[in-house]
Parts: C-alpha cells; sequence; structure tokens
C-alpha cells in the first residue's frame, strides 16, 4: 500500500505565499509534454525565490490523492518509471506520469479520479555515479557551453580535482571502493563532525561497512587511499531493492573533522548553506554545486514524487521525492554530481537546504527531501 503524506506534513507540502498569478483558458483531457520544451516556458526567475506561485495551493491536494491511489497499477506497466504531482500552464493541477519511451502513452488515462494527466518522456532514472556507458540514454545530451566541466579557477582547483584540506562541499569524493560523487555539506551530530552525500557515494550502495576510508577526490579522479582520506564511513540508510519498495532516501555520512572537510563551495558557488531546511514548493527556485556540471539553477518541478531509480544492485522505488528542472533545455546534473545538496537561490529563503540530489533522466533531477535526510541520519547542517 502506498505511504500516505501526514496530515502535518501535507500542510507544508502545501503552503506557499498568497501571490496570484492569472489562471484561465481550456484545459486538456491529457497533456503531453517534451520536458525541455516545459522547462523553456517557465517564467524568469525573481527576487523573491520563487519561479512561480500558484493561487489556492490547497488544491493540490486531490491530485495527491488521485496519483498515489493509482501509482501501483500505472507502474506495473514497465515503460512507467514514476508519477509525481504539479500543475499545468494554466495554473490546475495534474499527476505526472513519468515514462520510459511513448509507446507507453495508450495504457495511460486520461485523468485519474477526474484529474488531468501529463506524461513526460524522461527515459529511465539513474543514479548519479553509474557511468555514462551504463546509461540507456549514454548521456547523450547537448552540454551547455557556458558551464565549465571542472570549475578550475585562478589559484583554486577544480571540482574534480584533489583539494587542500580542508575541502570545500561541492566536489569530487566517494566510497574508496566507488567511482565518484560529490560532497553534499557538512553536518553535525552532537559533538561529531560529518561529510554528507548519497549511499551510493559514500557506501558504495549497500556493500560498505562503517570505517571504510571516504577519498577525496573520488576514485574515478585519481584519489587513493589512505593518502587522501578525509574521512571514514559513519552511517548510512540501505537501499532497498524492488519496484514496490518504500524507499525515502539515498544517504550516508562520514566522519570527518572541521580541519578535513569545510562547509562552503568553491569560488563562484552558491557559498555556504544555511542551517535551516525548508520544504520544497512547486515552483521554488533552486540551484546546487557538483562535482561535474558544477553550479546550475532550475526550479522544483513536481513532489510527492514515487520514481523508480536504477542502481548496479537493480531498481529501488523511492516515495516522497522532489522533481528538479533546469533554468534551460540543459541539465540541473549529469553523472559524478550525486550527493550535492541543493538549496534556495534568492529571496529571502536563499541557501536554505531543500534537497540531496541522488538521480536523474532526461529532463530531470531526483531529490530526497532534506528534511527526510536529516531525520533518518538524526543530523543537523553545518552551515550559516
Amino acid at each position: 500500500m502506498f505511504k500516505r503524506l501526514t496530515l502535518g506534513a501535507l500542510a507544508v507540502l502545501l503552503t506557499a505565499p498568497t501571490v496570484l498569478l492569472a489562471a484561465g483558458g481550456s484545459l486538456p483531457s491529457r497533456v503531453v509534454v517534451n520536458e525541455v520544451e516545459q522547462a523553456a516556458t517557465a517564467q524568469p526567475s525573481t527576487s523573491t525565490g520563487y519561479r512561480r506561485i500558484y493561487a489556492n495551493p490547497e488544491r493540490l491536494e486531490a491530485a495527491i490523492e488521485a496519483q498515489e491511489r493509482h501509482t501501483d497499477a500505472l507502474m506495473r506497466d514497465a515503460q512507467v518509471r514514476g508519477t509525481g504531482v504539479g500543475w499545468d500552464a494554466n495554473d490546475n493541477p495534474v499527476v505526472k506520469v513519468y515514462v520510459d519511451a511513448q509507446s507507453s502513452q495508450t495504457a495511460i488515462p486520461e485523468r485519474l479520479d477526474g484529474i488531468p494527466v501529463q506524461i513526460e518522456y524522461t527515459g529511465r532514472l539513474y543514479a548519479l555515479n553509474v557511468s555514462c556507458d551504463d546509461r540507456s540514454d549514454n548521456c547523450n545530451r547537448t552540454p551547455d557551453p557556458d558551464i565549465p566541466t571542472v570549475a578550475a579557477t585562478a589559484g583554486n582547483p577544480g571540482s574534480t580535482e584533489y583539494h587542500p584540506r580542508p575541502v570545500p562541499i561541492g566536489v569530487s569524493a566517494g566510497h574508496v571502493d566507488v567511482t565518484a560523487g560529490t560532497i553534499g555539506c557538512r553536518v553535525t551530530a552532537g559533538c561529531h563532525t560529518y561529510a554528507l552525500s548519497n549511499a551510493h557515494v559514500f557506501a558504495d550502495e549497500n556493500t560498505g561497512q562503517s570505517g571504510d576510508s571516504i577519498v577525496q577526490p573520488g576514485p574515478f579522479d585519481g584519489g587513493v587511499a589512505p593518502m587522501d582520506n578525509i574521512g571514514t564511513l559513519a552511517d548510512s540508510v540501505p537501499i532497498v531493492i524492488g519496484n514496490f519498495a518504500n524507499n525515502r532516501v539515498d544517504a550516508a555520512i562520514a566522519l570527518v573533522g572541521t580541519n578535513t572537510v569545510d562547509k562552503s563551495t568553491l569560488p563562484g558557488g552558491y557559498g555556504t548553506p544555511r542551517t535551516n531546511p525548508i520544504n520544497a514548493t512547486i515552483g521554488l527556485d533552486v540551484q546546487k554545486f557538483g562535482r561535474t556540471t558544477v553550479m546550475t539553477h532550475g526550479y522544483v518541478d513536481a513532489v510527492n514524487v514515487t520514481v523508480l531509480v536504477t542502481y548496479d544492485a537493480g531498481d529501488a522505488r523511492f516515495i516522497g521525492q522532489i522533481i528538479i528542472k533546469p533554468d534551460t533545455g540543459n541539465d540541473f546534473s549529469l553523472p559524478g554530481d550525486s550527493g550535492a545538496l541543493i538549496v534556495v537561490d534568492g529571496g529571502p529563503h536563499d541557501r536554505r537546504p531543500v534537497g540531496l540530489l541522488f538521480a536523474s533522466g532526461t529532463g530531470i533531477s531526483v531529490a530526497n527531501p532534506i528534511s527526510d535526510v536529516l531525520n533518518e541520519l538524526n543530523i543537523d547542517i553545518d552551515g550559516d
């Protein structure tokens, strides 16, 4: 049975500022969109930190109820990789269905309990340290020439390179037996200091053991133990493989010191995250700094998302996730960005943590709500 949101969580999810946008026009029965085209229609960011603010957000509750009621049945279709809830261009709630191939659309209803269905072609969703050779799309997407692969600047190593200690957040790191991912941020629990990333980055999915070496840069980028150690694996949340599992986070922490890991990004990043997280709301502007795509900007496109994510060990279902889309037709994230912290971009909530990046498909990125990550590992953000 699909796990329902608590009333308290739902109330937070549906809360947004009460500035209204005009809504009107007819509502199509089913909308099939290309994710790049949809991203291009988004309104420019404003200083409020919100891409778009929706009238009467409580209307999303009916879409959530329909989504949760029908998700299990929908995902029995092998081409359906997930569902979520969002808004259409006329500010009407929709159930989003993420599919691997266009051929699957004929089996998807036009409406679910009266709520319009919007189909998005995202392909399979992959944990973001899986190499491009293992992906069905081979990461065959157009890079943004304005975004460097490595954020090297005069006097500063790039995001894939070795950094003098303490290393900044947002750069390459990983378990000694994986490829490479990203240090999300520094966190604390009691008197201890940790670095946060994904379980598939710091804990080698489910195979890592407490005390294993975490190196910077990650092994793919040349890091070796013990000379490049920045800490040791302290705790991780197991990833349950299965199409009907109820995973909520892909997260792990490494025991570090303030002398080995800093709490700010490289110059040109967003700087230091704030300590108080915020719940994702649709239209919220966000940013992240990661090992591969460095500094990118986007917005929350869907919430309460259920998705199948492909790992080395197989597919794992996650519930209660966040979908991020990029500012442009380019990528918000690519392999190697796993574990990056997603924070608010602009406005009074600037740099407040929103999510932990862990997976992507064509045109979308997937994040765990950061509040779930902090609760699971009993940690706090070490920031401003």
